[in-house]
């Protein structure tokens, strides 16, 4: 059995072949009158959805999302006095 796609779809094709150059014009001319007809038909409002008689109020629903602050207090800020007198290992320095 030959499962090319080529060999199979072939006869396929073949009566695509003979059908369009048998009825081409009229196939034409039946599509033309049929996408007139679906373009009239979407125009006029075929695609939108029909309103139910009832209740005339709509329902929009949607996700809200919200952030919050974090529960976490700020960390806390820590002063320290300085000397001048003093450099980075703690020691004192003479000064003149």
């Amino acid at each position: 059995m030959i499962l090319n796609p080529a060999t199979v779809l072939n006869p396929v094709f073949t009566c695509l072949d003979a059908l369009i150059s048998d009825y081409g014009v009229y196939l034409y001319l039946v599509f033309v009158r049929l996408s007139l007809g679906a373009i009239a038909w979407v125009l006029g409002g075929g695609l939108r959805r029909k309103r139910s008689q009832g209740n005339s109020a709509t329902v929009n629903s949607g996700i809200i999302f919200m952030t919050r602050p974090p529960n976490q207090s700020p960390p806390s800020i820590i002063i320290t006095e300085v000397d001048p007198a003093q450099n980075d290992d703690g020691e004192t320095i003479n000064e003149p």
